[in-house]
């Protein structure tokens, strides 16, 4: 089937030919008949399935063909809601695009940004209104909107604006618009609270249901990092090293964890930028730009601000943080793998994320691939200090195991065969099962830390008295790696950035060298195991 099959005047057609749009999509498919029909229409469809085009095509075709009431001015005849400001954005362009040979006035409207401009193309008059839910409201409010002509209602992506607290504008916003309407509504997901509003506004609804929620793309490679929380930035920025991933899109569940994120990155010299609530319009668009023509290599998202966002050559989705709903995890890896290309999706999951992880397994219906042997699994220490001035901080308690710890100017810690001394008691047989840092980066085994001029002493004789942390190889010391006497596991590492070593285990990175894997896919994955909860 092309678009010639589905009725479309020429001047619609025309404007899908310069488009470059022959053949429509499975929803475009069936919807477009159905309200060129006149029809309700409730369509379950998640993000890149075309749903813009099986709403606003037929919409444009209906206005066009209905005689305009009279007046100079035109009133509003179709109100379209959405849940952001750039989907608000993304279908204003697609409606223009569609609509460019047919003489129908659109405008879009949304908050964050001054609202003269939209009252000045309000009193002009307009066929189309697009807009989020807020803005409308205080338009409404200040009696610049009259909906009392309104014929089609569409209400796009219903879930997430139920989700984002609109319910209430919307039903507002409803109450105006006439009993007598044709009415479209889009959800990716199926909540109750969907159902019971296809119930209340639709009446004898055509459903629509195409890439049911539960399926991933099989062109899209996913896999899942298992990562303590405290290590989770430093793993991504591991990752981001290889510079075959050109450009991703990473997912956070908060605001705030999105400047964080991004933060780090821009210490570090990777570009990113964030996307959320908390920025103004013109911030979002900027970061959207500069990720869309490559001078922002990474962009940082929230899940509803992600909504509109409309690229077609993604390579990479990263999850930061795993989400509670696992629609949702559909929803993200679904912005790659587009438009017949392959993606690839990689999740950090930490401890808390487990169940999370059980549930997107079991929606999907089968294991996503473990990347094992990272420096970063869980249980591992942190990678680094929180504070910087932890590493000059002398006193206070161990935090996990080996006892009371210190070490202020010029203190000593020993560590031997149940003996204690400068601060660290060690139990029956030394240190075993503390962590000590003695450097930013330094962990091996137990903890430590230690004030200017610290001296650590680590196993039977293994002792240092070089600056910065350089140890001297004594009996059961090796440089970077001390034993804590016999029985004991603890010791020694270098500080400042000499070294990173592996708790627990014993490996260590060269001095110097940033750690330079795993890659996605570049190890064997393993099913992954969720019963660590």
């Amino acid at each position: 089937m092309n678009f010639n099959d589905l009725k479309l005047k020429p001047a619609i057609l025309k404007a899908l030919s310069e488009e470059n749009y022959t053949t429509p999509t499975p929803i475009q498919e069936q919807a477009i008949p159905v309200v060129l029909a006149g029809r309700d229409l409730f369509g379950c469809a998640q993000t890149g399935t075309g749903k813009t085009a099986a709403f606003s095509l037929p919409m444009l075709q209906l206005l066009s063909e209905q005689q305009k009431p009279p007046g100079k001015r035109r009133p509003i005849r179709s109100l379209v809601l959405t849940p952001t400001r750039e989907l608000a954005i993304q279908i204003y362009d697609n409606v223009r695009a569609y609509g460019r040979h047919v003489d129908i006035r659109s405008i879009v409207i949304f908050g964050g940004v001054s609202q003269k401009p939209q009252e000045e193309l309000l009193a002009r008059g307009t066929d189309i209104v697009i807009a989020t839910p807020g803005r409308l409201i205080d338009l409404m409010n200040q009696g610049f909107i009259d909906l009392s002509h309104v014929q089609i209602l569409v209400l796009d992506e219903a879930d997430r604006m139920l989700d984002m607290g609109f319910v209430h504008d919307v039903k507002r916003i409803i109450a105006k618009v006439p009993q007598k309407r044709q009415t479209l509504l889009f959800s990716a997901t199926m909540p109750t609270e969907i159902t019971k509003m296809v119930q209340t506004i639709l009446v004898n609804p055509a459903k629509v249901e195409v890439t049911p929620v539960s399926s991933t793309a099989e062109r899209i490679e996913q896999c899942v990092y298992l990562v303590d929380k405290a290590n989770k930035q430093t793993l991504l920025l591991d990752l981001l090293r290889d510079k075959k991933i050109t450009s991703a899109l990473v997912f956070t569940r908060t605001k705030h964890g999105a400047d964080r994120v991004v933060r780090h990155l821009a210490k570090s010299g990777v570009s990113a930028a964030a996307i959320h609530g908390n920025k103004s319009q013109n911030a979002r668009q900027s970061a959207l730009a500069g990720f869309k023509n490559g001078t922002t290599r990474i962009l940082v998202a929230t899940d509803i601000a992600a909504r509109g966002i409309d690229i077609d050559e993604l390579p990479y989705v990263i999850n930061f943080n795993l989400p509670n709903e696992p629609e949702t995890y559909v929803h993200r890896i679904g912005r790659t793998g587009r438009a017949g290309l392959s993606g690839i999706a990689i999740s950090l999951c930490e401890d808390e994320e487990l169940p999370y992880l059980r549930d997107i397994q079991k929606l999907i219906g089968k294991k996503i691939p473990e990347i094992k042997g990272h420096p970063y699994p869980l249980g591992s220490a942190p990678a680094e200090p929180k504070d910087e001035a932890d590493q000059q901080r002398g006193g206070g308690r161990g935090r996990q195991g080996g006892g009371r710890q210190g070490a202020g100017q010029g203190g000593r810690a020993e560590a031997g065969r149940g003996g204690s001394g400068g601060g660290q008691e060690a139990g029956r047989q030394g240190a075993a099962g503390g962590r000590q840092e003695a450097g930013r980066q330094g962990a091996a085994g137990g903890r430590q830390e230690s004030g200017r001029g610290a001296r650590p002493e680590a196993g039977r004789g293994g002792r240092s008295d070089a600056p910065r942390g350089e140890s001297r190889p004594g009996s059961g010391a090796a440089r970077g790696q001390a034993s804590a006497g016999q029985g004991g596991r603890g010791g020694a590492a270098p500080q400042g950035r000499a070294g990173q070593a592996q708790a627990g285990t014993g490996r260590q990175q060269p001095a110097g060298r940033p750690y330079q894997g795993p890659r996605p896919f570049s190890l064997k994955a393993q099913p992954t195991d969720t019963r660590r909860s």
